[in-house]
């Protein structure tokens, strides 16, 4: 991928991650469900955290790396 479209992407993860963790609409899991003893809106939480974990870990292991030019004798003094 272009290295634009991937700071798109990042931008939307970022944006994505914050809607998840929003009190409306983490209130929608907010029932009397269990998933094993857990209330299912913490296991919404980190589920939404551990998903925004995979995804920054993943677009950063693509993002190209930035080259710094190499110094020259000019540069120096």
């Amino acid at each position: 991928m272009e290295r634009h479209k991937l700071e798109s992407a990042s931008l939307f993860l970022t944006v994505l991650g914050a809607m998840l963790i929003t009190p409306p609409l983490v209130l929608v899991f907010q029932t009397d469900g269990r998933l094993l003893g857990i209330p299912a809106e913490l296991v919404y939480l980190f589920a939404a955290w551990a998903v925004m974990i995979a995804g920054a870990w993943w677009l950063s292991g693509r993002m190209p790396r930035e080259q710094n030019p190499e110094p020259t004798a000019e540069d120096d003094t």
